[in-house]
């Protein structure tokens, strides 16, 4: 417009955007922090919880070992008792999600906030992470030893 006027603040487009939507990326990265650091503690939870009753029932395991259960059994045993409490976990945290996507409407882009391919992938995710969490205790129940899981106590 004027020639002798001095040109200040300038930008290219790309940082234009990128400053706009620098907030929102922002809550999108804390968010993300706080599902993995959520993702990892429950799966410590579902390990810790079983380690202890693992520990807790290695008595019951070596007598089911001494009576000649076969090797497949026990952890089967070990992560059928895991996978049922994850399965009621996923299953509540469905329903509550599904009853708190109004707060999360505002900070999605375009996903809708009831897309059933997310929820999908989701459970399936922690039903795969609780899985992988009772796999350890599944695997050390097998190596009780009969004789001193008898003679203890």
């Amino acid at each position: 417009m004027n020639k002798d006027q001095a040109v200040f603040n300038v930008r290219t487009m790309e940082q234009i955007v990128a400053q706009s939507v620098a907030p929102r990326r922002f809550s999108m990265l804390l968010l993300t922090v706080f599902a993995v650091a959520a993702l990892a503690l429950a799966s410590l939870g579902i390990y810790g919880l079983l380690s202890y009753a693992v520990a807790q029932r290695s008595r019951e395991i070596g007598v089911r070992i001494a009576l000649g259960a076969q090797s497949s059994d026990v952890p089967k045993l070990v992560i059928g008792q895991g996978m049922k409490l994850a399965f009621i976990g996923v299953a509540i945290g469905l329903v509550a999600s599904l009853a708190l996507t109004r707060t999360m409407k505002t900070l999605l882009f375009g996903v809708s906030a009831t897309d059933p391919l997310t929820f999908a992938a989701i459970a399936l995710l922690l039903t795969l992470v609780a899985l992988l969490a009772c796999f350890v205790p599944a695997r050390r129940a097998t190596k009780v030893d009969p004789l001193a899981a008898l003679r203890a106590e």
